[in-house]
């Protein structure tokens, strides 16, 4: 299609394309040249990631037996329900949820008050040092406190018996390795929590804080009526990613007990590596890293409804 350019002077024409076919062509060559981008991106996603993820969904629902593979439809998930040494894993794992998490939320929350008040001298280094912790590595940590509780020689029973305690055998004792599975996931994870609560914090004005306390609201009052209801989402964001780092739980317990004594501080996700990389099993594994991910989800999921109706109103 052409059209009659008029503008050179009369007698004379020129052809020149449609505005919608000028256009055309150089969005083809950014669209062509935004994948041709993101092609390696893309490959290296599914070549690392989606395929992994369906070849284990498919490999959930089959069986190895002498090098063959059968298709067992939901035999393996139904041999969950059979299977004393998972269940046990998630009572475990139900346990450390219900005691660590709130415990590290709630003394998160009490450190980032502190670290925000306005007396507190050499602010940044504090908060510097609390969230050290969360910058270490998962084994080194881990292996850190092994040596730490120690029953013979260890620091901590050193410090014990100061005070004329015998030595307590932590990590051999199935109730003794739950408290310090426990302190170690507070120790290293509170500080990190803070600083994400900490933040929420710096985002209130201080006008608010006045208009309180013109209003005769005392400290206590001005934290429970005006600070908390802010913080909703930002201390739901550390509830979910506290749940699920703990539903995750591998390195720490891994290291410190492998899962004992008799199966004390088993998880999920230690089992998970047992019957995979010990027994083999395979098909069996997938289909518990599966249900992990669905006990995630419903989790997050159910935590979202309870705790963030108020952020919805």
């Amino acid at each position: 299609m052409a059209v009659l350019d008029t503008r050179t002077g009369p007698g004379t024409t020129s052809a020149r394309p449609a505005p919608g076919r000028r256009t055309r062509r150089p969005r083809r060559r950014l669209r062509r040249t935004g994948w041709i981008f993101a092609a390696p991106a893309a490959a290296l996603f599914a070549l690392f990631f989606a395929y992994p993820l369906g070849a284990s969904v498919l490999q959930s629902f089959t069986s190895e037996d002498a090098g063959a593979v059968h298709w067992v439809g939901l035999d393996q998930y139904r041999r969950m329900f059979h299977d004393t040494a998972f269940l046990k894993s998630l009572a475990n794992t139900g346990l450390i949820l219900v005691v660590q998490v709130p415990v590290m939320i709630g003394l998160g929350l009490v450190l980032a008050v502190l670290l925000n008040q306005s007396w507190l001298r050499f602010r940044g280094t504090w908060r510097a040092l609390h969230f050290l912790p969360a910058v270490t590595t998962l084994v080194a940590y881990a292996v850190v406190f092994q040596v730490l509780l120690k029953t013979d020689g260890g620091l901590v029973n050193q410090i014990v018996g100061v005070f004329g305690l015998g030595p307590v055998d932590w990590l051999n004792d199935p109730t003794w390795a739950r408290i310090s599975l426990i302190l170690t996931l507070t120790w290293r994870w509170t500080g990190y929590n803070a600083v994400i609560v900490l933040a929420g914090l710096q985002a209130i004005g201080k006008d608010q804080y006045e208009a309180a306390s013109i209003d005769g609201a005392g400290t206590l009052t001005t934290y429970t009526r005006v600070v908390l209801p802010q913080l909703r989402p930002v201390l739901l964001f550390c509830v979910v990613t506290s749940t699920i780092g703990t539903l995750q739980l591998f390195d720490e317990n891994y290291v410190l007990t492998r899962g004992g004594p008799d199966d004390a501080t088993l998880t999920p996700v230690v089992y998970l590596y047992k019957v995979g990389f010990q027994q083999f099993d395979f098909g069996y594994a997938a289909a518990i890293a599966w249900v992990v991910v669905a006990l995630i989800a419903a989790i997050s999921a159910l935590q979202y409804l309870l705790f963030g109706r108020e952020r919805r109103r």
